[in-house]
């Protein structure tokens, strides 16, 4: 499966490097896209969940480094959960 790396910036200016094992976060993200937090954290499920079943589809184990990403991008996302305005940024897509 083609693996990929994404770069986000947090709410509060802070950059990130996150995972996919698949390609299918493109079709839920745009590089240069600024997401309201919730919508963010929707989108990721969506298209990390993807990326895990599909590894489970070919080879017969969820990925767990797609879920483990899941959870480290809610666990930065719990830092602000009280800012109605936070928003994530899209910065880069890396194949």
């Amino acid at each position: 499966m083609p693996e990929m790396h994404f770069d986000v910036r947090w709410p509060d200016g802070a950059t990130e490097t996150c995972y996919s094992p698949s390609l299918v976060i493109k079709d839920h993200l745009a590089v240069g896209e600024c997401y309201a937090l919730e919508d963010f954290l929707a989108r990721g499920r969506v298209a990390l969940t993807i990326a895990s079943d599909r590894v489970r589809e070919k080879y017969g184990f969820a990925c767990s480094r797609a879920l483990g990403q899941l959870a480290r991008i809610e666990a930065a996302a719990r830092r602000f959960a009280d800012d109605p305005n936070a928003r994530v940024t899209v910065l880069a897509f890396h194949d």
